[in-house]
């Protein structure tokens, strides 16, 4: 099976960004819960403080913006003194802006991809040099959904995880002779507080009939639709034990019914319009 665990494993040291919250929080705790060092990197240090108390000689706390290259740095430097290398490179920190496309200001599409694009490559630049040395690793990338497809009202968060996972995509091929894995993480709606979490941009009534119209639907969603953090830093974990580890991981129903549908579309549309697309063949040929 493609998930079976290698039990082989020695503990191993994961650097994890926005490990204050979500995700990034649940994959700090469920590897410390089992043996695992962790450098927990956030904007404030105080915010994983307990973390520190309650797993004394295995987690260290620094403080990292993503967006700060030669921070992300330091923070390597930092964990390799500490714990002497680095295993697994947690990518989880980011944030949505919701809105149309109009609608998002020039500073608000800026810092969308600042952090969720530019941020996991400055932190990539960081760790590759110590991966590539070991010969071994294995990147998580924070994508979602809105990776693999997109709405109206998404348009920028899913551009910036558009982004992300074409990086990651040619970053895998590019790592894989060197043994370092590579997974993203493509998730449904996480937490409760997923639209507390969101970047709104400015509204324009003409765009009440869609944008809107999905905003208020997502928020009439009830408790059930919305991911547990830890039972989805558990699968993530499970991944990272898999001898094969997938590309690709989607978690949630949400999640796989959303990519599946969209994978479905972008076939079918591929198979309507075979015709035009290979007259193009056909005339180079003819030329």
């Amino acid at each position: 099976m493609t998930n079976d665990s290698d039990t082989s494993n020695p503990a191993r040291t994961w650097f994890i960004t926005g490990s204050s919250q979500g995700l990034g929080r649940a994959l700090a705790i469920t590897a410390l819960d089992r043996g695992d060092r962790v450098a927990a990197t956030a904007c404030r240090t105080e915010s994983v403080a307990d973390l520190v108390d309650r797993y004394p000689g295995q987690v260290i706390a620094i403080e990292l913006d993503v967006q700060d290259e030669s921070a992300a740095h330091r923070a390597v430097e930092q964990t390799l003194a500490a714990f002497g290398r680095i295993d697994v490179v947690a990518n989880i920190a980011g944030y949505g802006l919701f809105g149309a496309v109009e609608e998002a200001t020039d500073a608000q599409a800026r810092a969308i991809f600042d952090t969720n694009v530019f941020g996991p490559l400055n932190v990539l630049r960081a760790t590759l040099p110590v991966l590539r040395g070991q010969r071994s690793g294995h990147i998580l990338q924070g994508s979602s959904l809105y990776g693999q497809l997109a709405h109206a009202g998404v348009g920028l968060l899913a551009a910036s995880k558009y982004a992300l996972e074409g990086l990651s995509d040619a970053l895998a091929a590019e790592l894989a002779p060197l043994d370092i894995k590579l997974t993203l993480i493509e998730p449904g709606y996480m937490g409760t507080g997923f639209l507390s979490h969101l970047v709104f941009a400015e509204p324009t009534p003409d765009y009440d009939r869609t944008v809107r119209a999905v905003q208020s639907s997502l928020g009439e969603l009830s408790p059930e639709a919305f991911l547990d953090a830890a039972r989805v830093a558990a699968a993530v974990i499970s991944a990272v034990d898999a001898k094969q580890p997938p590309l690709r991981l989607a978690l949630g129903r949400a999640a796989e019914d959303g990519i599946r549908g969209a994978l479905a579309a972008r076939v079918r549309e591929l198979d309507d319009w075979t015709g035009v697309t290979r007259e193009v063949d056909a005339a180079l040929q003819e030329s």
